[in-house]
């Protein structure tokens, strides 16, 4: 089928409260114009070189999701226009989003990735690392970012009531540290969580963005390496 037909049959999946991210990571800009064409706006990368070269010769209008692992001396390529940033992994690169952005007078809205898989390749905060944080003053100092909810990753498996378990487990969090923290702040609303093995189970447990690439766009081509 077509990115088109692909895309039509996604939306027939997706309630209207839930956000279609389009991952186009390692897929050439005539995939992306398909997409764009077929109405979609939301497009997530994850490496900031690429981000950039695609965000130079797409259309304007595009919101550019960065959702992959961020280092903090590559966050000044991508704060002059990415729309959100999913996987805020550390204070350290809360703090170098706040101070980049706040050179080109944006605010960058973000998210906290939180660890819930069973796999120690992936990143994120623990729970318990989360909530001291927050607990602390120094990212209510923050000017230049808005912290608008959690992201997180579930173990790649075919299991899926473990796979159930980690979303319930993040969309918990979710909901006592908007009562602990967000409580008065409206913008702590997003739940990223879902991707295209299963989407439909991080819907059902609360997902606000899904990100979709395969199911979308087909196998990657993924660069050669050396």
């Amino acid at each position: 089928m077509s990115i088109e037909e692909n895309l039509k049959k996604v939306h027939t999946q997706i309630p209207d409260n839930v956000r279609l991210v389009c991952v186009s990571k390692f897929h050439p800009n005539e995939a992306i114009l398909d997409a764009y064409h077929a109405g979609e706006r939301i497009f997530g990368e994850s490496r900031v070189q690429e981000l950039c070269e695609k965000q130079i010769s797409l259309p304007s209008d595009i919101q550019w999701h960065f959702i992959g692992h961020l280092q903090t001396n590559k966050v000044k390529y991508i704060v002059p226009f990415v729309d959100m940033i999913h996987a805020v992994d550390s204070l350290k690169l809360l703090e170098e989003i706040d101070r980049q952005a706040g050179k080109v007078d944006r605010i960058v809205r973000c998210l906290l990735e939180v660890h819930i898989a069973r796999e120690p390749s992936k990143f994120g905060f623990l729970p318990e690392q989360l909530e001291e944080i927050l607990k602390g003053e120094e990212w209510k100092n923050f000017r230049h970012v808005q912290i608008c909810g959690l992201m997180g990753m579930a173990t790649y498996t075919d299991n899926q009531t473990q796979i159930r378990q980690e979303f319930r487990t993040l969309r918990l969090l979710f909901d006592q540290l908007k009562v602990s923290f967000f409580t008065q702040n409206e913008n702590f609303r997003e739940l990223s969580m879902g991707m295209s093995n299963d989407f439909q189970i991080a819907i059902e447990e609360g997902s606000t963005l899904i990100r979709l690439g395969t199911i979308i766009f087909g196998e990657r081509d993924y660069p050669a390496t050396t």
